[in-house]
């Protein structure tokens, strides 16, 4: 039985951590990226066993948790170069202009750690989004320690997980509460965690109820910290009339993949199927229901998420004007897939059709014509991704579509499907409310750094007192902006 972490040892905990900051944060870039990289080596040391124990808590096939766990291994690894790189310290130099009236000082600006960052790890990916995922990886490249709280559906996996970063830690000399793991089931902990005054910055990947919660509570303190969570998408995908009279048939194959894949249980999970009514939009329906259909159920990752997705899903099919187009074989205690339609007005006037339907699930939503799937845009909240199924004269034809589109997503697709997120530098994995908490920031690539860091600029300091990456020899070889030029 997993115990909860007492208020006894989250204040240990976050003391630890706070005193580690003002270590950690001196440590060199190469400091830190070997400490990343360190934790890589342990993570894939722990071999079979890691996989075997989130296996049973997940409920996740083998093939699924090597690469998850590849992945993760790659995040770490390319944070740490990007870590080592330094660019993300945004480095700016202004030299000084004595003879100017008045005189203008000598002005240089960089990145700088937060201080201490609070991550809730997530259910549906253990490992990646989890305890030594984007979120603990980014927050250690930019200098802060992390405070993990394990998801309580995979207690076993995150205990594997933390101790693979501990021994990385010790082997690499880092200062004693540069990461700590607690557990927590209830509210309580993550409450206490949240709101006490050494957590500077939370990372989360989860339900939007649990997200606001964690939102409110952190803008409710006296000192208010930000919290980049990501909660909610329904990622509609825009079926255009010429792509569909192009590809029907295989559009609705790679559609069923997409929305089945890893039995729904991804954020990117296409929950919306948006076209305009004709003979294009039954072709594809008609070609999707029997791809549907042909799906075999399988077990989500924990009974909770099961439980909400049959819960969800029913809400939904229940609707007026809502009907069912397809289901996959229903099995008690599996992830069972369905498709469903609606008309356009329908759905506007219905809010709750607005919402997400985590699980192997989608809503086809049939439009009247163009300016009723201009006004349906309209009623969306923000999103992660938005696709457009189109070809070129689809696209020049709707560019009113695209125009409102571009306002409530993160990532907008072309002809492809939303899930797969790729870890690079140009990724963006963040979007407008509801999606994120901050849509100026992502969770995946390099760039995720800059959530755990802020500006601090240095006036009239002499060159020996100024940080390496401010220093006029540059010694950090870093990329700078030097009187409005960029230089090396």
């Amino acid at each position: 039985m997993i115990k909860d972490a007492s208020l006894e040892e989250i204040n240990r905990a976050m003391e630890l951590a706070w005193n580690a900051f003002h270590l950690y944060r001196n440590t060199s870039l190469k400091q830190r990226a070997d400490f990343m990289r360190a934790i890589a080596r342990e993570i894939e040391a722990l071999g079979d066993e890691l996989l075997q124990v989130t296996g049973r808590e997940t409920n996740l096939p083998e093939a699924r948790l090597r690469n998850e766990r590849a992945r993760t291994m790659f995040q770490l690894n390319s944070y740490a170069d990007a870590c080592e790189k330094g660019d993300w310290l945004e480095a700016r130099i202004d030299t000084a202009i004595p003879d100017k009236n008045p005189p203008k000082p000598d002005i240089r600006k960089m990145m700088v750690p937060v201080g201490p960052v609070l991550v809730f790890g997530a259910s549906n990916f253990p490992f990646a989004y989890s305890t030594a995922g984007g979120d603990t990886a980014s927050a250690l490249a930019a200098g802060c320690p992390v405070i993990v709280k394990a998801h309580p559906a995979h207690p076993g996996t995150s205990d594997l997980i933390a101790t693979a970063i501990l021994k990385a830690a010790t082997e690499c000399q880092m200062p004693i509460g540069v990461f700590t793991h607690l557990h927590g089931a209830g509210f309580g902990v993550g409450r206490a965690l949240v709101e006490h005054p050494y957590t500077k910055s939370v990372g989360f990947t989860g339900s939007f109820a649990g997200g606001k919660q964690l939102f409110d509570w952190a803008n409710q303190r006296k000192e208010p910290i930000p919290v980049f969570a990501e909660m909610s998408s329904i990622n509609p995908v825009f079926l255009l009339p010429g792509k569909l009279k192009e590809s029907a048939a295989e559009l609705a194959k790679a559609y069923a993949g997409s929305i089945t894949l890893g039995v729904g249980q991804f954020c990117t999970n296409p929950g919306l199927l948006i076209g305009i009514e004709g003979e294009e939009l039954t072709a594809f329906s008609n070609a999707l229901s029997e791809e549907i259909s042909k799906t075999v159920p399988a077990p989500m990752l924990h009974d909770g998420i099961y439980k909400n997705y049959i819960s969800k899903k029913e809400s939904t099919l229940s609707q007026a004007g809502v009907d069912t187009l397809a289901t996959a074989s229903v099995t008690e205690g599996k992830g069972a897939a369905a498709l469903a339609t609606v008309s356009g007005r329908d759905f506007i006037d219905n809010p709750m059709l607005h919402q997400e339907v985590f699980g192997p699930f989608s809503l086809l939503i049939r439009c009247k014509d163009k300016a009723e799937l201009l006004e349906l845009v309209r009623h969306l909240e923000g999103q992660l991704t938005a696709t457009l199924m189109a070809t070129e004269a689809d696209v020049e034809e709707h560019k009113a579509l695209i125009e409102l589109v571009i306002n409530i997503c993160g990532r907008m697709i072309l002809n492809g499907v939303p899930t797969g997120v790729e870890v690079c530098l140009s990724m963006q994995h963040g979007g407008p409310f509801p999606a994120t908490t901050d849509a100026r920031f992502g969770s995946v690539g390099a760039d995720a750094i800059k959530r755990f860091v802020r500006p601090l600029a240095f006036q009239n300091w002499p060159d020996q007192f100024l940080p390496d990456a401010l220093k006029d020899s540059n010694p950090l070889g870093i990329w700078r902006t030097e009187n409005n030029e960029l230089k090396k």
